[in-house]
């Protein structure tokens, strides 16, 4: 197939006259062709074609600049404006679809010459034919595979317009009602082994390269059915470095928009990887208040001072935990009540916060947290 394409985006670039580069819906490059214009010796080329093809590939955040502009939901021939300070020329861009959905996208640098809604040009009419043949042999391709990465991976990291389809493709092939739990797979030290086997019994997975963490989706019999969850995420766990962590999320259906449920996933992941008794798996539904820590930004900066002293900082924690309780704060620590009275000082000292006030416990206290997550 990869020969098919390159003849495709060959006879694309003859057509236009125009270096003609050819991508998959997730900004994979699967073909280019290096075509001189107007009798140069070289080339034309920008700053995003010069990283596709060094790089195999778009960046997430140049994906998202085009997306922008429309091209996920485009039917037909659109043109993208240039950026100078950004080096990035105007482009014409031709949908590859099949089937009502995007599968990729042919990217011109023609300069501007072309006018996408130019129904009349034989030539544009010619590229947008081939076009359509590229998308149906890239739905072969995804469907001979059974790949739903991709759709996947659009479904947690696309422009709205782009999820949308994304979340359609899924819910098509497992069900609108079908209870799914989305899992992030959290390795530890530097990151995925080589070789690694992606999770497999009916879940579907997607290396996110920027977030290094792996997404997975799982098919449940019913919403309080988790056993089918829970053996993958075992199973992926054993294939990873020691100390790797995972996160659950809640159950939802595959119509719905899995973005919340993904950040929920990484949340509990995330919990999973600074607290021992979630780790290694944490289910986001089991939380608490891990929850509301893990939101914030950062430490609130009247606690820093505190958390440059570890052992008011944990005795801290440890009676935020205790329920504000001496007793057993004290004995949790193994240290006199006065022992504790006089660290309790301490931190107020520190931190400025009245430690009998309730506000400035649950400031405290969620402040601990969010410095203990990654």
């Amino acid at each position: 197939m990869r020969d098919e394409l390159q003849e495709l985006v060959d006879r694309v670039a003859g057509l236009l006259g125009a270096p003609a580069t050819l991508e998959d819906a997730d900004f994979t490059l699967l073909a280019f062709c290096a075509h001189p214009v107007d009798g140069a010796d070289t080339p034309v080329m920008d700053a995003v074609r010069t990283r596709s093809i060094l790089g195999r590939g778009s960046t997430p955040a140049t994906r998202l600049w085009f997306e922008d502009f429309g091209i996920a939901v485009a039917e037909g021939p659109l043109r993208t404006p240039g950026d100078p300070d950004a080096g990035i020329l105007t482009r014409l861009v031709l949908p590859v679809r099949h089937s009502g959905r995007t599968h990729g996208y042919l990217w011109l640098l023609d300069g501007g010459r072309t006018d996408p809604a130019a129904a009349d040009d034989p030539a544009l009419a010619g590229a947008v034919k081939l076009a359509a043949e590229a998308g149906r042999l890239l739905a072969e391709r995804e469907e001979s595979a059974g790949d739903l990465a991709r759709p996947l991976a659009t479904a947690l990291t696309g422009s709205p317009a782009a999820r949308a389809q994304a979340v359609r493709t899924l819910a098509a092939a497992w069900g609108e009602r079908t209870p799914v739990v989305l899992v992030a797979l959290r390795p530890a030290g530097a990151g995925l082994p080589s070789p690694w086997r992606a999770p497999a019994a009916g879940a579907v997975s997607a290396v996110l390269p920027g977030e290094q963490l792996v997404a997975v989706a799982v098919p449940l019999p019913g919403r309080a059915d988790l056993r089918p969850a829970a053996a993958v995420t075992a199973a992926a766990l054993a294939g990873l470095p020691p100390g790797s962590t995972a996160g659950l999320s809640a159950v939802g259906t595959g119509a719905e928009e899995p973005a919340g449920r993904w950040d929920q996933a990484r949340t509990a992941a995330r919990v999973a990887a600074a607290v021992p008794r979630f780790s290694p798996v944490a289910h986001w539904d089991e939380l608490g208040g891990w929850r509301l820590a893990a939101a914030l930004p950062g430490p609130d900066p009247v606690v820093r001072p505190l958390l440059a002293d570890p052992v008011l900082t944990a005795t801290a924690e440890t009676w935020l935990d205790a329920g504000c309780s001496a007793a057993r704060a004290s004995a949790a620590l193994h240290v006199h009540r006065q022992t504790l009275y006089y660290r309790l000082a301490r931190i107020a000292e520190l931190t400025g916060l009245d430690v009998a006030d309730g506000d400035a416990r649950l400031l405290l206290h969620a402040s601990l947290r969010r410095a203990r997550l990654p």
